[in-house]
């Protein structure tokens, strides 16, 4: 007799619970196995020795399993990281324990709560913004089309760098399926671009954005890191602010996105091209610090969208990683964006100037949705429109 075996991937409660019906399991069953189904490895940085050796007896007692770095046993390392690795039952039984311990250990549990629901069951957001409802969800990856208002654009060179000529452009995109429009009056390729005034960048921003929210049927983002610039534009009906430097470049940023309850893109960026460390690991924590600048200032935190910020502060083999590995992002329980449209390394990969890149550009989207990308900002909407309509319907499926 020949047995056809295959492995399945299960990642989360929901799915295991359909699979659970498909042979026929018994409900109860199926309730006390779909937590057994699902397995999770979860990575705990820097946490103090003599609290992570509770942890691991902790999370061994239950049936899990935890690996921490050589000296913490006997406490010649002060601290360590924690590879926690086990299904959810065996984490739904051990935080509750955690939360009783000493060392920081409550707000271990109460975070292993949040990156486990985050991972589980990702977040929808319905945002009102004026005249449009937006949207965003894992059933659909919505499109931000490019609006370059600039004179020295890596991708376009200042083609659209008329009024006329970026109106038509706006529209195009809005026919071709963009979701929301996203206007830059400075560019800030990573590459050679030059900063300007706040001043100068209003006058080139202003008269453009009034044009575009009077014909646009789709919400307009603002990609500036300058707090004055987001002020006029929000107050002037900009929908959405998209700060390159995460809310870490200009403090009065924070409390402009605050005053306005809009949504707000942060994004990683750094100078330099150096990482002392996993840069993921980077990455997690510059997005953690600009939420905790953002709901200081009185952000709500379903107001965020995170952007790894492919291209910034990255070398290509960098940017590469990053993609491969966009599903942590998950972790921070907020939408992701995904910028990675015409950037350098699809270039040196494929040996293609900025305007010939769109089919890497979809290598790129087609990945990031799989990997829990929400919102891609792309250059040739059409058709990006159309890879990520398809890799919707693919992934959408599996949950059938």
């Amino acid at each position: 007799m020949r047995y056809n075996l295959r492995v399945i991937e299960i990642k989360n409660q929901e799915q295991a619970r359909k699979e659970l019906a498909k042979i026929n399991c018994d409900t109860a069953g199926a309730g006390i196995m779909s937590g057994k189904a699902v397995y999770k490895t979860i990575k705990i940085e820097n946490i103090m020795s003599k609290a992570a050796l509770i942890l691991k007896q902790t999370f061994l007692s239950k049936g899990g399993e935890a690996s921490v770095t050589r000296g913490t046993a006997d406490l010649s390392a002060e601290y360590t990281d924690v590879l926690l690795c086990g299904s959810l039952k065996h984490f739904k039984q051990a935080i509750p324990q955690l939360k009783v311990q000493p060392w920081g250990l409550a707000k271990l549990a109460e975070e292993l709560e949040a990156v486990i629901a985050a991972d589980e069951k990702f977040p929808h957001r319905t945002y009102k913004l004026g005249q449009h409802t937006l949207t965003i969800s894992p059933e659909k990856t919505l499109v931000m089309g490019i609006l370059n208002f600039t004179p020295d654009s890596f991708s376009d060179g200042g083609k659209f760098n008329n009024i006329d000529a970026a109106l038509r452009h706006a529209e195009e995109m809005i026919s071709e399926g963009a979701d929301i429009i996203d206007i830059g009056a400075e560019s800030t390729r990573p590459y050679g671009s030059e900063k300007i005034s706040a001043e100068e960048e209003l006058d080139r921003l202003m008269p453009v954005l009034e044009k575009v929210l009077a014909i646009s049927s789709v919400p307009v983002s603002i990609d500036t890191y300058k707090g004055s610039v987001a002020r006029e534009a929000l107050k002037i009906g900009a929908h959405i602010i998209n700060d390159i430097w995460g809310l870490q470049y200009d403090n009065e940023m924070a409390k402009v996105v605050a005053e306005y309850d809009a949504p707000i893109v942060i994004m990683h960026n750094q100078e330099g091209t150096v990482y002392q460390r996993d840069i993921m690991s980077h990455i997690l924590e510059f997005l953690r610090r600009s939420i905790e600048i953002g709901e200081a200032a009185g952000i709500s935190t379903d107001n965020f969208i995170v952007d790894p910020g492919i291209g910034f502060g990255k070398k290509p083999a960098d940017n590469l990683v990053v993609m491969a590995r966009l599903n942590e992002l998950r972790s921070l329980g907020c939408p992701i964006l995904l910028g990675s449209s015409r950037k350098r390394f699809i270039g040196e990969i494929l040996n293609a100037p900025p305007d010939d890149r769109v089919e890497g550009t979809g290598a790129t989207v087609a990945l990031g949705i799989t990997k829990g990308v929400n919102i891609v900002r792309v250059h040739d909407v059409k058709a990006i429109a159309r890879i990520a309509k398809m890799t919707d319907a693919m992934v959408n499926a599996k949950y059938q």
